[in-house]
């Protein structure tokens, strides 16, 4: 068990007396993304409770063990303090890391993993610091409908701004079309002053933001993108900003949605991470002479993230929903390739990013479905195994590509290679190609075979459904 740290423990008791707090809330996240939580009267945080935690059954949580040896121990993490907006008294809320009933870390704990990333870039001497940046888009609807039962499957949203409410009742005219929402201004935009409240809730709970909008989707989608953070960090911060979301979006009686593609024909909502490399304060990606002011590190790492990008999609892109996104025609990137300014590219290069602790690289098929501990990890060994086998990106035929791919000649583009077509594909190339994932015991193999057969009971589960698109076509055969 990881020794806690004494002077933050003292500053979470500290915080605690001076917020009043009266509850403790508890969360954890499964192998499959999500958060769950237990709570604890403020009475019982003292120094021990963050070495004894509180006990819970692994096996009733997704993607965790069986029944068998299931007991585990919650342990808080006194760094992620944070006082919970949503409670009616004041409330505590601490992040945990997940034990075994012995004591040890459990190997299939998201945070773990993400930790274990993190030391084994280090062990490797070539950086100390993984920066990470996730930008987060994501639709707020009025409504939401579903059912999938043996003999009805449908669904259905409605946000008053869409351009489908153009003839309703209201009278007021001002709607967005179809893919016609970026940087739209109000009146046409209806969710500023809901995106504004979550932006300064997200800043209050101690998380800069770099800025916020209204993005593509005319139908409620909108854009927060926040600064960098240390991996593991960028993973709590990510599951913190997706709850302040949801749960702001809820009292004021909306629903939000980080679905890769909840409208069809519409944009859809990626989670592109931006990310760099330090070592000793110094930034990596930064090489003045370089081809996009790039290092040859940097060069490196691409091209360890494009070689691995279609077992990454896996990790990244874990949805039947994933590849509805993944498509031609829109921004989301469907070719591994990398170039400058290249919103077509799975790993843009910004122009933006102009100065030696600005230089970064954007990997941009990801999507919020994810666990984002796994991906982040995920990401970043793939860019190690790139530096340490020098992996070069031209080598690989990935690029440079400063334009578009759609509209090329074929013959240049035929042996591109590509995101996989579906989740199924996904998990076979992960399948193929993961040892590169368990590099300094960070992931093991039984997390990997768990992760598998838990996306492929998924991907089963919606083929085996008759789609309503399936109905129109061939009712009449």
């Amino acid at each position: 068990m990881v020794k806690p740290d004494g002077a933050k423990i003292q500053e979470v008791l500290t915080f605690a007396k001076e917020k009043h707090v009266q509850t403790v809330d508890l969360k954890f996240v499964s192998l499959i993304g999500r958060w769950h939580h237990v709570s604890i009267p403020v009475e019982r945080l003292d120094e021990g409770f963050f070495s004894s935690g509180v006990a819970f059954d692994g096996s009733s949580i997704p993607g965790y063990t069986r029944s068998t040896r299931s007991d585990m121990t919650l342990i808080p993490d006194p760094s992620t303090k944070m006082l919970d907006p949503f409670w009616e008294r004041p409330t505590l809320s601490l992040i945990c890391d997940i034990y075994t009933g012995d004591g040890k870390a459990y190997a299939r704990d998201p945070r773990g993993i993400a930790r274990r990333a993190e030391e084994h870039m280090k062990s490797t001497g070539i950086a100390d610091l993984a920066s990470m940046s996730p930008e987060f888009e994501f639709h707020i609807f009025d409504s939401v409908r579903h059912q999938s039962a043996v003999n009805s499957t449908f669904y259905e949203v409605d946000v008053s701004e869409a351009e489908w409410n153009s003839g309703n009742v209201d009278g007021v005219g001002t709607v967005l079309p179809q893919k016609g929402g970026y940087h739209a201004l109000p009146p046409q935009d209806r969710l500023y002053k809901l995106r504004d409240r979550i932006v300064h809730q997200v800043q209050d709970c101690g998380i800069p933001v770099k800025y916020h909008h209204h993005e593509v989707g005319g139908a409620g989608q909108s854009e927060i993108e926040v600064l960098f953070h240390p991996l593991l960090s960028a993973g709590d911060v990510t599951m913190t900003v997706k709850y302040l979301i949801r749960m702001l979006a809820h009292e004021e009686g909306k629903v939000a949605t980080f679905m890769p593609k909840p409208l069809w024909n519409d944009a859809g909502n990626g989670m592109h991470v931006h990310q760099n490399l330090w070592l000793k304060g110094k930034p990596l990606f930064w090489d003045e002479n370089g081809w996009a002011q790039l290092s040859e590190t940097a060069l490196y790492y691409i091209g360890g993230i494009l070689h691995h990008g279609a077992a990454l999609s896996a990790l990244t892109n874990p949805s039947t929903n994933s590849y509805k996104r993944l498509v031609p025609g829109f921004e989301a990137p469907i070719h591994l390739i990398y170039g400058l300014a290249n919103r077509s590219a799975a790993i843009r290069i910004p122009e933006a990013g102009n100065t030696p602790e600005t230089k970064r690289i954007e990997f941009r098929p990801p999507d919020a479905t994810c666990n984002i501990y796994l991906a982040l990890a995920g990401m970043l060994m793939a860019g190690l195994d790139g530096i340490k086998n020098k992996i070069n990106p031209k080598d690989l035929g990935c690029g440079p590509f400063d334009q578009s791919l759609q509209g090329m000649d074929r013959g240049k583009t035929s042996r591109v290679k590509t995101i996989p077509l579906t989740l199924a594909d996904a998990l076979v190339a992960l399948e193929k190609d993961h040892e590169f994932l368990m590099e300094g015991d960070v992931f093991h193999e039984d997390t990997i075979q768990a992760w598998i057969e838990r996306k492929r009971d998924e991907a089963t589960d919606v083929r085996k459904r008759p789609h309503p698109r399936e109905v129109a076509l061939y009712f009449d055969a």
